[in-house]
């Protein structure tokens, strides 16, 4: 008797203690288009356990679009999703502690309306696509994190069959390799998916070509995004126009094809509009969006082989551009562009399935979320 009074006293105190833990907080960053009320890159303070926001801070920048931030999560960097001639990427220093974020200098892209900004793992090269101009530049990045001027424009070649997409290059994405080694960059416009080799010390040619310098995709896929699998085995390619997901397995700097299969269930062979693909951390599950006239969330279930099985469909507000999922693999956030609003989604743990939280943030044209950890 008296052992098992010790051990509910044992047990009571220790959720006594756990419930006085500290509940780790995230801030939320949110690019926008700026063609509507928004101003720029907008912050708020996300609280998992009661699932509420808390608007912290903002600042101005013209259609900062795409978001990525540094390995020490202190700089941001923002493309601003311009044309003729004014595609620019901006850096912001952000403060992990309070919220707020200042700008600190931009660059030009030299290209055309720029959607997509990534960082190597040291934060000394930041890689941004040029989607109307077909081509991608490199940046290097000083001590600070301000962006020095463009070191190296590679510029795409090449369309392909469906009118009015794709009737030149239009870079999409770019993301570096699991090992550092490689840059893999999604050309919406040629139907092609680029390898180059990366050298993060050189101070002219970071990027290079390699053999084969390029995948070949079906006419009409229209690559978008894609993401490795946090094992390093294993990537996904999402295209856009045929709203079909590509599964490949990654060794050394190569892709081999596994699976295809669709994101986009909708009738007809037109652009799906499919948009975003991301996995939870423990890859265990997949997501991706779908615009468009379908406007939800796809979802898989990961196999030991990489080979995904769909779990279903789940509804979305207006145009899914972008979404995220939280450090803890619980909640899956929406960007909703010509809903204004970002929505929240539970992520089933068992079943990959996602619960409707009811939350809803309001804001103009959200486009792009990212999260960071608030620092003690």
């Amino acid at each position: 008797m008296k052992k098992l009074f010790i051990l509910f006293f044992l047990l009571i105190a220790g959720l006594a203690q756990a419930q006085q833990l500290p509940q780790t907080e995230y801030y939320l960053l949110v690019g926008t288009y700026t063609n509507g009320t928004s101003e720029g890159i907008y912050v708020y303070r996300f609280n998992p356990a009661t699932v509420k926001f808390t608007y912290v801070s903002k600042v101005k920048s013209e259609n900062p679009s795409y978001l990525a931030v540094s390995p020490d999560k202190k700089k941001v960097y923002a493309v601003n999703e311009n044309g003729e001639g004014k595609g620019a990427v901006s850096s912001f220093y952000f403060d992990n502690k309070t919220g707020s974020i200042n700008f600190m200098n931009t660059q030009p892209t030299n290209g055309d309306h720029p959607c997509y900004v990534t960082l190597d793992a040291t934060g000394k090269n930041v890689v941004a696509t040029n989607y109307s101009s077909g081509n991608l530049v490199v940046f290097k990045t000083n001590d600070g994190g301000y962006l020095n001027p463009a070191v190296q424009t590679l510029q795409h070649e090449g369309s392909s069959v469906y009118a009015g997409r794709q009737e030149s290059s239009h870079v999409h994405s770019a993301n570096f390799s699991p090992d550092g080694d490689y840059l893999f960059a999604a050309d919406l416009g040629n139907d092609r998916l680029y390898k180059y080799k990366f050298y993060p010390e050189s101070t002219k040619e970071v990027l290079t070509q390699t053999s084969p310098s390029f995948y070949s995709l079906p006419a009409g896929a229209g690559p978008r995004h894609f993401e490795f699998h946090p094992n390093r085995r294993y990537c996904y390619l999402l295209n856009e126009i045929s709203g079909k997901i590509m599964v490949y397995s990654y060794f050394e700097g190569n892709l081999t094809e596994l699976q295809t299969l669709f994101s986009d269930k909708s009738p007809g062979t037109g652009d799906k509009g499919s948009a975003d693909i991301h996995l939870t951390p423990n890859g265990k599950f997949l997501y991706a969006t779908n615009r468009g006239t379908t406007n939800d969330i796809a979802a898989f279930k990961v196999g030991a082989d990489g080979k995904l099985t769909e779990i279903g469909h789940f509804k979305t507000g207006l145009h899914p551009r972008n979404f995220m999922i939280d450090p803890s693999g619980k909640f899956l956030l929406v960007a909703n562009r010509d809903s204004n609003n970002i929505i929240v989604f539970r992520i089933n743990q068992v079943t990959g399935k996602l619960e409707d939280t009811k939350v809803k943030l309001e804001l103009d044209k959200p486009v792009c979320l990212k999260m960071i950890r608030v620092a003690k």
